[in-house]
């Protein structure tokens, strides 16, 4: 069996305020003709398929269109809730899907899995949806094995798994879980998985996953192997210019009939890439830059010493696709211990004073020598003009 696995979808999700909708639909359709040409036999998506528990009418559509493309392949189809997901909403909609689309997002029928057959067999599928611990926990009031209330994801995860290694003896084959959460040993875009800490109570342990012959994880938006058979797919697009260097992919995972026999990275195209140009706002915007990265999402990090005017709309007409910029000097701070109170009070002309000022609001930077002249021509216009007075 072939089987491929993918998640955090995040259809909704805006980038720096654009609308990612037609970027995702571009690869979601390079997706689906990869699963016809890979002749894949279950497409497992591993949770946050929406960006919101309140997803627009055209997310909605979306995800349909994308679903249905999938299963006219041949593929089963296999959905999970994550955190982003309204598991409600999401699973309103699995009676109303064809035979073939499966959404998971009852954390009550976790031990319960859509089985497969091949030629080898079945293989069994357990979803797990995202379990918040103060919403799940009243469905298992005999708690962890220990006895205790549910109130980690560590907890939960730990006793969802213990019911996915119970369905497994009730039901003879292969099995593959599918869940959405932050597992110990993952390098996370900071950031960007929000809503699940990464806190130590929050972090799942590896050997929680012990069981099925292989664990498809969903809530990192970068690729991660922390087994064999324990990986992440991340997600299909870049969301933050944090993503930019992490390729953007899914797993193909092969079963044979004794269980895993191989698993490869299947990549996917990136419709405009992403790109972080470092220096002053003039070599940024440098001919060089210019025709190497007019098309590209563009983060801009200028380092000139002092705040440039209009950078944003000067930085466009060059990259009209600069979503952010930022101005990080690369020269440290003056520090003065002073006040800046005390720096006034300590002023004896006005020149001081307008110093002072600079300072302040410039990190330690007063006025450079052009401004210097200009400050003391304005300042001795005023005196003659009082003078006339």
């Amino acid at each position: 069996m072939r089987i491929l696995h993918t998640s955090d979808w995040h259809i909704g999700r805006t980038f720096h305020g654009t609308s990612t909708m037609d970027a995702l639909a571009e690869v979601l359709g390079a997706l689906t003709e990869q699963v016809r040409e890979n002749a894949v036999d279950v497409v497992v998506i591993a949770g946050d398929v929406f960006d919101s528990a309140t997803p627009s009418a055209a997310a909605y559509t979306l995800l349909g269109d994308a679903l249905v493309a999938l299963h006219d392949t041949g593929a089963r189809v296999i959905v999970t809730s994550g955190n982003h997901d309204s598991a409600a909403r999401l699973g309103f909609q699995a009676r109303l899907l064809r035979d073939g689309i499966h959404v998971l997002t009852d954390p009550l029928s976790i031990g319960t899995p859509v089985t497969v057959e091949d030629a080898d067999g079945p293989v069994h599928f357990f979803g797990i949806p995202y379990l918040e611990p103060a919403i799940v926990r009243q469905h298992w009031p005999e708690g962890d094995a220990d006895g205790r209330p549910l109130r980690s994801q560590a907890q939960t995860m730990a006793h969802a798994m213990q019911l996915v290694r119970d369905g497994m003896r009730a039901h003879e084959g292969r099995s593959v879980a599918v869940a959405h959460c932050f597992a110990a040993g993952v390098d996370a875009t900071a950031g960007l998985e929000r809503e699940v800490r990464q806190g130590g109570l929050d972090v799942v342990p590896l050997s929680v996953f012990d069981g099925p012959d292989y664990v498809a994880l969903g809530h990192i938006h970068g690729r991660q192997q922390l087994s064999e058979r324990v990986r992440y797919a991340g997600a299909p697009l870049h969301y933050s210019f944090g993503e930019q260097h992490k390729q953007r992919g899914s797993w193909i995972v092969d079963l044979d009939s004794a269980g895993l026999s191989g698993v490869s990275w299947l990549e996917l195209p990136v419709p405009r890439r992403l790109v972080t140009l470092t220096g002053t706002l003039a070599e940024i915007l440098s001919e060089t830059n210019v025709a190497a990265h007019a098309g590209d999402w563009v983060c801009a990090v200028y380092t000139d010493v002092l705040p440039q005017t209009e950078p944003m709309r000067r930085l466009r007409e060059s990259f009209p696709y600069c979503a952010m910029v930022q101005h990080q000097p690369d020269v440290a701070a003056v520090t003065d211990e002073r006040s800046y109170v005390q720096r006034l009070r300590a002023a004896v002309t006005d020149a001081d004073r307008v110093e002072a000022f600079l300072e302040h609001v410039r990190e330690g930077q007063g006025a450079s020598e052009a401004e210097g002249v200009l400050i003391r021509d304005v300042l001795d216009e005023r005196v003659r003009a009082d003078a006339l007075v």
